[in-house]
């Protein structure tokens, strides 16, 4: 029951009678925990239209519902805010007709978009700060197909640039013809340990020229590691078969690495772009704009864009020596996925707030080439992921690798979960199955409870705790229901009931869900979800612990259906974060 558009509509339909208003927002939440009530309704912006007191007014809109809606049995006046109780056989109502599965309320008709995330480089494996990114993108993907939203997940593969060819030199000097199978590692990680090896050579070039009486900059320009490395993307972007080989060679090993760790996080995606593909229609968009005098060139033949008017500074396209840089195949992608997909409402960009001014570029740029479909694209900035011990680097070979953490949080959920010992009884394939769906909801809860742009100091052991704020928390009320239902054999209806306050903080809860859901939809912030369904889980557990769930009596039957409705709702709640919840723990 969409509680909130009947007391909407029976306001409205109150103030064109009484006071000839119309068209005025009406606003009604949640009553908060420490005021008598179900929903409130926010008296302030009317009390000018009405000309009366907060008081005033409250009681006489209040007697009003009461006399007109049977379902409103007491209210009270705070300050300027109404707070309506219903009553007991109303809520009762609520919980009979819930159906999570029935299509939103807030449903978006003949909407299609494409939502980037994780887009890796081939020079590094998968680390904790992708983690977050990828479990951003897939969890919005989730939410947005949820309200209604056609979704199309992609990812663009920055297999191309400078950052590849540090590894390429690296392994050409290092890696005396081994590979992945011979060191007997995973690839996108034999790689990734090339790339530290590059940076390890550079730093010791580059103090010995120091040492030889050369200035700092011109040692870091000239060390002749990174000569070598510059030299090798010339020879890439004119097509050298030789190093285009060993290019191949390398990103193939990479691809394998990652599509491994994507299959152990349970991410799939739609489709995948190559830079190395999209960065030549980027060059050719830039070229075209330099005709067209929407960008300029400068004296060393480098091509830029002045955003000084637009409140930017100017921007580098094309470097002097005809390569591209970063932003050339972003403009490159961004034409070739509204090429394939021209009926696409929007795109929606996942990376992390250091490139918050990059993306304000690019969508000015596109906006300046006259793309009719620049002012559909948005981003998905987060902040980034700290450990106890700092910031992570990969250069330094300082990063948290995901497969690892993934391996060490299955490790913990199985210690866990064996100290229990409620679960010794299934088959090991069924319990290494649930210490994967336990180590996974650890992880992506503790990652998607905190606001988007918010930073993360990730402890892996405080996101595996059974107690607290954490996932496997809430997977062990979702299984403690599961047996609950399982136990009862009471199919008795019920009619009258009287509710307890935390049965009926329950209730209004549930019915809040389509409300969340759009907030998360809306403010692109899977955190709304989970701190919604943690404090579904609170309130549950409260009631659990001081009520008897069976029984043969009316109200055991109300109490199972109320539990059964909890379960179903944390069920889904989880499912649009991407996290399982098992029938046993």
């Amino acid at each position: 029951m969409e509680v909130e558009n009947i007391l909407k509509k029976k306001i409205e339909e109150y103030l064109s009678k009484k006071y000839s208003i119309s068209k005025t927002k009406i606003e009604i939440l949640k009553t908060r925990k420490e005021f008598k009530g179900d929903y409130t309704i926010v008296l302030f912006p009317l009390l000018p239209i009405v000309k009366k007191t907060p008081v005033e007014f409250g009681n006489e809109l209040g007697n009003f519902l009461k006399e007109n809606e049977v379902f409103v049995q007491e209210f009270n006046v705070v300050q300027g805010f109404l707070n309506l109780i219903f009553t007991d056989s109303f809520l009762v109502e609520i919980l009979k007709n819930f159906n999570i599965n029935s299509k939103n309320k807030h449903k978006i008709k003949n909407d299609f978009h494409l939502i980037e995330f994780s887009s890796p480089n081939t020079n590094k494996p998968l680390h904790l700060g992708h983690v977050r990114n990828i479990l951003l993108g897939d969890s919005i993907s989730k939410i947005y197909e949820e309200i209604g939203s056609k979704v199309h997940k992609t990812q663009i593969i920055n297999d191309r640039g400078i950052h590849i060819c540090k590894s390429m030199i690296a392994w050409n000097k290092f890696g005396n013809d081994s590979d992945p199978k011979s060191e007997n590692i995973k690839g996108d990680i034999f790689v990734g340990n090339y790339y530290v090896k590059f940076n390890n050579e550079y730093e010791k070039q580059v103090h010995d020229l120091i040492s030889q009486g050369h200035p700092k900059d011109y040692a870091q320009q000239n060390a002749e590691i990174l000569l070598e490395a510059k030299d090798l993307l010339i020879k890439w972007e004119k097509g050298d078969k030789e190093v285009i080989s060993q290019w191949k060679k390398l990103n193939s090993w990479v691809y394998e690495g990652f599509s491994s760790t994507y299959s152990d996080l349970n991410v799939e995606f739609d489709s995948e772009y190559y830079e190395s593909d999209t960065y030549l229609k980027g060059k050719e968009i830039v070229l075209d704009g330099l005709k067209k005098k929407i960008f300029f060139k400068k004296d060393d033949n480098s091509i830029w864009v002045d955003l000084t008017k637009d409140g930017l500074d100017e921007k580098i396209l094309l470097r002097s020596d005809g390569t591209s840089v970063y932003i050339t195949q972003d403009i490159g992608t961004a034409f070739l996925r509204y090429q394939d997909h021209p009926s696409m409402d929007g795109m929606i960009y996942t990376t992390g707030n250091e490139q918050d001014y990059h993306f304000k570029v690019l969508f000015k740029v596109l906006d300046n080439l006259g793309y009719p479909w620049a002012n559909k694209l948005n981003h998905l900035s987060y902040g980034m992921v700290d450990l106890p011990s700092g910031k992570m680097k990969s250069r330094e070979g300082t990063v948290v690798d995901a497969d690892e953490l993934i391996k060490e949080m299955n490790k913990k959920a199985k210690t866990i979960s064996e100290s229990l010992g409620k679960v010794n009884d299934l088959a090991s394939s069924d319990q290494s199955k649930l210490h994967k769906n336990i180590a996974l909801g650890a992880l992506k809860y503790h990652i998607l409870k905190v606001d988007p742009k918010k930073r993360i100091l990730f402890d892996p052991n405080e996101s595996i705790d059974f107690n607290g704020n954490t996932g496997p928390f809430i997977q062990y009320t979702y299984a403690r229901i599961q047996s609950l239902l399982r136990k009862n054999t009471n199919k008795k209806s019920f009619s009258d009931v009287n509710l307890s306050d935390k049965e009926r903080s329950i209730i209004i809860h549930l019915n809040d869900f389509p409300n969340v859901l759009f907030n998360a939809y809306s403010n692109l912030n899977p955190a709304l979800v989970a701190n919604y369904v943690y404090d579904l889980v609170k309130l549950y557990n409260s009631f659990y612990q001081s009520s008897t769930v069976i029984g043969n009596d009316e109200i055991n039957s109300f109490r199972i259906l109320l539990s059964e409705n909890v379960g179903q709702f944390i069920k889904k709640s989880m499912s649009l974060l991407g996290i399982d919840v098992p029938n046993r723990m």
